[in-house]
């Protein structure tokens, strides 16, 4: 029997003292996050943040001839729509759904409201976005300096971060897409994978067999993302007095 979505399944929400989630939580909205929905555009004006239980949305950089590569993904750990409280209200980033499933939205004025409390929500807010900067910066490098083997073996493992199961649904065209690479690339890289029995890959589905293995196969720039999540967020997982 599913469980029904609930505002603790997103690890920022549950991280939130009483009171203050008592305050937005008659706001929060829940909404389903279908595979390829697009949350907002490159340069949109933002109306709602959003955060996500089950659903995994991959914010992508947008080129001016249409090309596009992921710069980070947001899960269960996260928001989406940071620059309503840096101020920015418009982002150069678009935000599609990756992986299918719910999250709950909360307007941008009821947002900014308890944000400009400068309590609990404005602290928590703020660590996440300097981990979310983190996850930024180090995949440009991985990006520019590592193979794609290593690149999908960082992709397959915070995903999974943010996943219940080891499965994962998603195309060899998708993961190139993501990760702004050629198929074929992605196609020797999973197939190199498949073959050492640490992934199974069939018809848009992959299985990680051996995630111990993946750990060794990729480079350092999943262990600086996630050291660096653990860090300033490592105290989440329940609500916590965070004054």
């Amino acid at each position: 029997m599913n469980t029904p979505p609930s505002p603790n399944q997103n690890h920022l929400l549950a991280a939130l003292p009483s009171a203050e989630f008592e305050r937005i939580a008659p706001h929060l909205e829940l909404v389903a996050m279908p595979l390829g929905e697009v949350l907002y555009e490159s340069g949109g004006q933002l109306h709602h943040a959003y955060f996500p239980t089950t659903a995994i949305v991959s914010l992508h950089y947008v080129m001016e001839n249409g090309a596009s590569s992921e710069i980070a993904g947001v899960g269960n750990e996260g928001v989406l729509g940071i620059s309503l409280f840096m101020g920015g209200n418009t982002t150069p980033s678009r935000a599609i759904v990756q992986t299918a499933g719910h999250g709950f939205r909360l307007k941008a004025r009821s947002l900014l409201e308890e944000f400009n409390r400068a309590g609990p929500l404005m602290r928590l807010l703020l660590r996440y976005t300097q981990a979310l900067i983190t996850q930024v910066s180090q995949t440009a490098v991985c990006n520019r300096h590592h193979s794609v083997e290593q690149q999908l073996c960082r992709w397959l493992l915070l995903t999974l971060d943010r996943l219940p199961s080891r499965e994962l649904t998603m195309t060899q065209e998708l993961i190139a897409s993501m990760l702004g690479v050629r198929r074929e690339g992605i196609t020797e890289a999973a197939g190199n994978l498949q073959r050492t029995g640490l992934i199974s890959y069939r018809r848009g589905h992959i299985t990680v067999l051996d995630r111990s293995g993946l750990e060794s196969h990729v480079c350092e720039c999943y262990a600086v993302v996630k050291q660096e999540f653990d860090r300033l967020l490592c105290d989440v997982r329940n609500r916590h007095d965070f004054s």
